[in-house]
């Protein structure tokens, strides 16, 4: 780990990679990351059409062991652990007593231990909070600054990641880890993703990191892998329509407004938020978090309103331009009685009104299963 002198940002193992491949670098969550290495738009279409290769060190890793781990898990998280197979994944939410989302977090049970991936803009805040509720019940460490974590993202991420990993690990089932080895180093590998796309989390020790993002790259080479940065990140998952920390939850988003219903498990015994939860699922959702489809000059932002029948009903909270669909796009939430409307939106986009179109699910169909998992 470094830590810039002068503008105090944390640097991931991969700076000097990024550097050297001409990335535009700005200050992301305290790290200094790169945003784009070409234009958004081609880094956006590699990643759909071929592969691309993401730097996520900045990435929280906090691992809970102990005997009580997984009941802690299960405690201070909406995944349900306990019980569940080794190796299996699960996206969660932590949730405060009042309601609201701490974070959104993905869950590994692995065999030694539970590990926890929280989002880069949160580490310091989820590791206080985790360590508080965890108690003396589970040991608590943070890993952040030990681990670089690289996602391989697209369609021939599996090709690229069999020419340089253990079968065992380029044949995983959507959700699971397991470790082995990616380049000749010891490495945990994920199926998960953030894009949309087939892909893969690639965790190794920190120093290790840029080995194993050289390795990446020259396996993908003839597959027109590439780099890419931040930019691109956020159109992919946009496009998915994947809630973004800091925009579209926070600390006082219910999930049940955020569509994130699916990500409270049903479980026995009590965790956090529980009775918020049962008391905000009695009550129904206050508002909605909508997807909309606008035209191809129309670039909604955090924000601008949305209206109905020229009344604010709503607000953008992650709004762009969409590569694929050659369209702007939008995710915001809208007063309860009015999201029950099926058209008559429009968004205010610098003093004019641009109609929006709700969208029912992903605004681009998922890839992240191949044919014979869809049918499972």
């Amino acid at each position: 780990m470094s830590l810039d002198s002068e503008q105090q940002m944390y640097r991931t193992a991969l700076y000097d990679r990024h550097a050297a491949a001409g990335a535009k670098m700005v200050p992301f969550a305290g790290w200094e990351m790169p945003i784009q290495y070409a234009s958004i738009l081609e880094e956006h279409t590699a990643v759909r059409e071929k592969a691309g290769l993401f730097d996520v060190s900045h990435m929280g890793e906090v691992i809970l062991s102990g005997p009580d781990r997984e009941r802690v898990a299960d405690r201070i998280t909406t995944a349900r652990i306990e019980g569940t197979e080794k190796g299996e994944v699960q996206y969660a939410l932590l949730m405060n007593e009042q309601g609201g989302i701490v974070d959104d977090i993905l869950v590994y049970n692995l065999p030694e231990a539970v590990l926890l991936v929280v989002n880069g803009a949160n580490w310091k805040k989820d590791l206080d909070w985790i360590r508080r509720q965890a108690g003396n019940d589970a040991e608590v460490r943070d890993d952040s600054l030990a681990t670089s974590q690289v996602a391989l993202q697209g369609p021939r991420s599996t090709e690229i990641l069999g020419k340089v990993a253990d079968r065992s690990l380029f044949r995983l089932p959507y959700y699971r880890a397991a470790r082995g080895k990616v380049a000749g180093v010891d490495a945990l590998v994920s199926r998960t993703g953030y894009t949309g796309e087939r892909g893969y989390e690639v965790y190794v020790k920190w120093d290790d990191g840029p080995a194993v993002w050289d390795a990446l790259l020259e396996a993908g080479r003839d597959a027109g892998i590439r780099p890419i940065g931040l930019g691109a990140r956020d159109s992919l998952r946009m496009e998915m329509r994947y809630c973004l920390y800091g925009n579209d939850i926070s600390d006082t988003t219910s999930p049940l407004d955020a569509g994130l219903r699916w990500v409270v498990r049903a479980k026995e015994g009590d965790w956090i938020g529980r009775r918020a939860w049962e008391a905000a699922l009695a009550a129904g959702p206050k508002r909605k978090l909508l997807a909309f489809r606008l035209g191809p000059r129309d670039l909604p932002r955090h924000g601008y309103p949305i209206l109905r029948e020229g009344k604010t009903v709503g607000t953008v909270t992650s709004g762009g331009f969409s590569p694929t669909l050659k369209t702007g796009i939008a995710l915001g939430y809208v007063d309860a009685a009015a999201a029950k409307a099926k058209d008559g939106f429009t968004i205010e986009i610098r003093n004019r009104e641009a109609e929006a179109i709700p969208v029912k699910g992903s605004f681009v169909p998922s890839s992240v299963k191949d044919d014979e998992e869809e049918g499972q």
